[in-house]
């Protein structure tokens, strides 16, 4: 909030003077002018007054049932909001608390079971907030469904190695933000089923700050797998802090793993880190946050992303929207330019890649995988892409191979701060610290402009290499001396 009415999402800047449903802003931005995060973010006090006009204002000018507002993924976020700001502060007044009843009705007739996912639990979530706020027969009745869709989802959304089953490194970090909210209402609540709820949680979390450690970039940032942007989730820093703060130990620093259940990879070795994609695209039926990305990887040397996806900056149905969650956003292989996984529309998959792995190495002198996908079946050939990547002391080697007699290129698009030269079949990348990376490709090689998105509503120019595949295959080589700075 940057003003009594004044608001700044997804680095875009906007006025309730042009509405609460502004048709003009893009959904996502709507949503967020709905869900009332600033109340509980930092140095929230010093916009007190801001805040409690704003909620007598949201009250006079929703209606209930009328506009995005009332839609139940952004009510659930706003209850929420709503409870933490009167348990930090003040309270809520009269009215608010009787809009907050409103609320709550209105979303236990509306809960999102046609959706699932984080919509669904983002409902039970806003249920036992509102069964602890209240008090009688109604509000026991809100928590009791609360903890009844969190008993069914939370096995089922987490996974065993403790990914989130949307496979998006953002999504898993605001599953974590959920689940530390619920264990620090545990313990202001005095109900028996919510202190045995507590233990539930404890075990999640273990296992999900663990995961989200492992798909974490030395930078202290996510990896770009599927929708993942940074400044939607708190980042991963904050998210420690909270959990610490609620009695729970740090997990290990993250090392070469392999999260079997999730698909993900880990290598550590040396100087460098990377981080690779041999999962599915995600639930069968729920694939809306994912991206044709299979078989890439992202690449760190030090605490410098170097090899990277291009990342989310918009959601809707535009063409940014699908060419982002394309194949040739990705620093894995096209064929035909095709994509991978056949996305379409703003959040659908139709034909999926089915990976198979055939070997993974965490440890030892080399480190490294070998996986393909039958992502382009469906083209003539049925043609497969299998690649294998090995990571030295010294340098990153990778094979492309792609069956059949279609065209296929393999990108790898570098962070917009690693500067280029080209040459050929070479090229030396250059780091912020003055440290270089030397690049040499089997076959041809150019470099072409490109685009990083980090955050929603950010786009940032960089460059992206290509190889196309030569009889099939392509290969790539990174070569490094020097101990980063």
């Amino acid at each position: 909030m940057t003003g009594p009415s004044t608001f700044c999402f997804l680095n875009k800047y906007g006025s309730l003077e042009e509405g609460w449903d502004n048709p003009k802003s893009e959904k996502l931005w709507v949503y967020n002018l709905h869900y009332f995060d600033d109340l509980n973010a930092q140095n929230s006090e010093d916009r007190r007054a801001w805040h409690d006009a704003l909620i007598k204002r949201w009250i006079s000018e929703n209606p209930p049932g009328q506009g995005s507002g009332w839609e139940p993924y952004p009510t659930s976020l706003r209850i929420v909001n709503w409870v933490k700001y009167s348990i930090d502060g003040p309270g809520l007044d009269q009215s608010a608390e009787y809009s907050l009843a409103v609320q709550a009705r209105w979303l236990m007739r509306r809960l999102e079971w046609h959706l699932l996912g984080n919509h669904l639990f983002a409902n039970a979530k806003a249920l036992v907030f509102l069964g602890v706020y209240f008090d009688g027969p109604e509000a026991e009745k809100w928590r009791t469904t609360g903890l009844k869709i969190l008993k069914r989802e939370l096995p089922e959304q987490l996974l065993p190695d403790g990914g989130h089953f949307e496979l998006s490194p953002m999504y898993h970090a605001l599953m974590v933000e959920d689940l530390l909210d619920l264990l620090a209402l545990v313990a202001v609540a005095e109900e028996p089923s919510l202190r045995r709820l507590g233990h539930v949680l404890r075990e999640a979390l273990r296992r999900a700050l663990r995961w989200l450690a492992a798909l974490t970039h030395p930078d202290g940032g996510i990896a770009f797998f599927n929708d993942a942007a940074m400044g939607v989730a708190p980042d991963n820093a904050e998210l420690m802090d909270y959990a610490m703060r609620l009695g729970l130990q740090a997990p290990p620093s993250p090392s070469s793993k392999h999260l079997v259940d999730s698909g993900y990879l880990r290598l550590e070795l040396g100087t460098a880190t990377l981080l690779a994609d041999l999962a599915r695209i995600g639930p069968d039926y729920l694939p809306g946050h994912a991206h044709a990305d299979t078989l890439s990887f992202e690449l760190s040397y030090g605490a410098q992303r170097v090899v990277v996806n291009s990342g989310t900056s918009v959601y809707g149905l535009g063409a940014e929207r699908l060419r982002q969650r394309g194949t040739g956003a990705h620093s894995t292989v096209t064929v035909a330019e095709q994509d991978s996984s056949e996305v379409w529309s703003g959040f659908r998959v139709g034909r999926r890649a089915r990976v198979t792995v055939y070997e993974v190495q965490t440890t030892g002198v080399e480190m490294g995988f070998a996986a393909s996908h039958d992502g382009y079946r469906a083209l003539p050939g049925a043609p497969r892409h299998s690649r294998q990547a090995k990571l030295t002391q010294t340098g990153l080697r990778v094979v492309d191979q792609v069956s059949g007699n279609l065209p296929a290129q393999a990108r790898y698009f570098l962070h917009p701060d690693v500067s280029v030269t080209h040459d050929g079949s070479t090229a030396q990348l250059t780091l912020p610290n003055g440290e270089q990376i030397h690049v040499s490709a089997d076959g041809p090689m150019h470099a072409d402009p490109s685009s990083w998105h980090p955050e929603f509503g950010l786009s940032r120019p960089s460059t992206c290499l290509v190889l196309p595949l030569v009889s099939g295959q392509a290969g790539l080589t990174m070569s490094w001396t020097l101990t980063p700075a």
